[in-house]
C-alpha cells in the first residue's frame, strides 16, 4: 500500500440557478400572475470522514472536484432541481488547510463527520415573490449567487493512543506485530517501515489502547534527514509515547560518535524538541528491546541503574519472544489512565462543519 498523508487539491462548488421570469397564461385568466419559480441551489464539496481508509491516496491521482451548479427556475411556479453534493472521503485525522493562506479550517476526527469544504451558491428568487399591491405583474427576479471555488491541502495526522518512537531497527514493528494484529513488514535493514502502521492492542476486561508504529528516526530527522519530519507529524496527537532502545546496536557508528542506549534516548529526545516543544514533553516509557540476546540481557541491569539515575524507569522487554510484554502493557494502560481521557477535537477556525443525521 502506498501512504499518501498530504495532498493539495482545487475545489469549485456549483454556482446557484436563476430565478424565472414568468406569467401564468391560463383559459378565462386573462391577467394571470406571475409564475417564474426559483433557481436551485448549486451543490456543494463535502468531505465525509470514513474510519475505513487509511490515507490520502485517492487524492494523488485526482485533485480537481467540481459540484454542478443549480437549474435555472421555469414557469407555473417550478423550482429549479439543486445540484447534487460531491462526496469526498477522508481518513479520521485529516486536518484541512486553506491552500492560500495557511489557515487551518477543519480538523475531522470521527467518524461519519462531515465538513462542507465549497459552498454552492443559493438560487435566485423567481419573480413570484415580488408581486405587490402596486406591482402585480413584476418582470424582475434574481440571479444566483456565485458558488466558492478554493484551493485546500489535506493533512492527515494519525489518531493514536500510543506513538512508538525510537532509532531504524530497534523493533518497533516487531513489538506492534507481538501485542496486536498489525502485520508491518518486519527486516533485518535500516528504514524497513516506510509507513505508520496502526494497530489496536486489547487487554483484559475490555481495555483497548491504539498504538502507532512510526518509522525509524535519525539524528537530523527534524531538519528532514532519514525519512525525516514527514512522519514526526504523526506522534503529535499521541498521548503517550513508548520509547524503544536497543543495547545490541551498541559500538555502531551514527553521527560521528558510537551509539548506546543512552546517547540513542539523548538524541532522540533532542529531535522531539526541535521539531515541538510539546511533544517533546510528551510522558515516555522507556523500552530496553531485545533481551532475548544474552549479551543484551547481561548489560541490561546496568543500564536500569544508569537510566534510574535520570529518573526513568527503564522496561525490558523482548519484542521477538514475548518476554516483559504483558508487563509493559499494563505499565502503558497505567500511564494513559494518569493522562485522563483523550483530548477533545480542536474548535472549529473557520469554514463549515455538520454532524451525519
Amino acid at each position: 500500500m502506498h501512504f499518501v498523508d498530504e495532498v493539495t487539491i482545487r475545489l469549485r462548488a456549483g454556482d446557484g440557478g436563476k430565478g424565472a421570469v414568468a406569467f401564468r397564461r391560463e383559459k378565462f385568466v386573462p391577467k394571470g400572475g406571475p409564475s417564474g419559480g426559483d433557481g436551485g441551489d448549486g451543490g456543494s464539496v463535502v468531505l465525509v470522514v470514513d474510519e475505513g481508509l487509511s490515507t490520502l491516496l485517492d487524492f494523488r491521482y485526482k485533485s480537481e472536484f467540481a459540484a454542478p451548479a443549480g437549474e435555472s427556475g421555469a414557469n407555473k411556479d417550478r423550482y429549479g432541481h439543486a445540484g447534487a453534493d460531491v462526496i469526498l472521503r477522508v481518513p479520521p485525522g485529516t486536518q484541512v488547510f486553506d491552500a492560500t493562506s495557511g489557515a487551518l479550517i477543519g480538523d475531522l476526527r470521527t467518524h461519519g463527520e462531515r465538513f462542507v469544504a465549497a459552498q454552492g451558491g443559493k438560487g435566485g428568487r423567481g419573480n413570484m415573490h415580488f408581486a405587490s399591491s402596486t406591482d402585480r405583474a413584476p418582470r424582475r427576479s434574481e440571479p444566483g449567487t456565485p458558488a466558492e471555488e478554493r484551493t485546500i491541502r489535506l493533512e492527515l495526522k494519525l489518531l493514536a493512543d500510543v506513538g512508538l518512537l525510537g532509532f531504524p531497527n530497534v523493533g518497533k514493528s516487531s513489538l506492534i506485530a507481538r501485542i496486536s494484529a498489525a502485520r508491518p513488514k518486519i527486516a533485518d535493514y535500516p528504514f524497513t517501515t516506510l509507513v505508520p502502521n496502526l494497530g489496536t492492542v486489547g487487554l483484559s476486561d475490555e481495555r483497548s489502547f491504539v498504538v502507532a508504529d512510526i518509522p525509524g528516526l535519525i539524528e537530523g530527522a527534524h531538519a528532514g534527514a532519514g525519512l525525516g519530519d514527514r512522519f514526526l507529524r504523526h506522534l503529535e496527537r499521541t498521548r503517550l509515547l513508548v520509547h524503544l532502545l536497543d543495547a545490541a546496536a551498541d559500538g555502531g557508528p551514527e553521527g560521528g560518535s558510537a551509539r548506546t542506549p543512552l546517547r540513542d534516548f539523548d538524541t532522540m529526545n533532542r529531535e522531539l524538541a526541535l521539531y515541538d516543544a510539546d511533544l517533546a514533553a510528551r510522558p515516555q516509557i522507556v523500552v530496553l528491546n531485545k533481551i532475548d540476546l544474552p549479551e543484551v540481557r547481561q548489560r541490561a541491569k546496568q543500564l536500569a541503574r544508569t537510566f534510574a539515575k535520570r529518573g526513568v524507569v527503564l522496561h525490558a522487554i523482548s519484542a521477538a519472544t514475548g518476554e516483559g510484554t504483558p508487563e509493559l502493557l499494563e505499565a502503558i494502560w497505567k500511564a494513559l489512565r494518569a493522562r485522563g481521557p483523550a483530548s477533545p477535537p480542536e474548535p472549529e477556525r473557520a469554514g463549515r462543519r455538520t454532524r451525519a443525521a
